[in-house]
């Protein structure tokens, strides 16, 4: 990845208290796991800002890279990846994000 990207990332993440990169938008999501995660926080009430990777190539493989995790969607909450998401799709009322807040 280009120092450029990681600049790039880095400084999206600094400026959100909670991030989600993703395919599409919370309006339109384009992947079933991305409307997921986003369902989610919603019905947890939860402000997030969100990026759609699809709308940018370099983001789009450079957030790969930067967390060492292959897929998207990726939550950032206070700058820490939340890997946790992925792994609890069908248990969503057992998501702790709620902690750390």
């Amino acid at each position: 990845m280009e120092q450029s990207t990681k600049e790039k990332i880095e400084n999206i993440i600094n400026e959100n208290e909670v991030l989600l990169f993703m395919k599409g938008t919370p309006v339109m999501p384009q992947c079933g796991f991305s409307a997921a995660v986003v369902g989610v926080l919603s019905h947890m009430g939860i402000k997030f800002n969100s990026i759609n990777v699809l709308e940018d190539p370099e983001i789009r493989e450079g957030i790969k890279e930067f967390s060492d995790w292959p897929t998207i969607p990726q939550l950032y909450v206070k700058k820490r990846v939340c890997w946790w998401m992925r792994y609890n799709k069908r248990n969503a009322r057992k998501w702790r994000i709620n902690r750390l807040f």
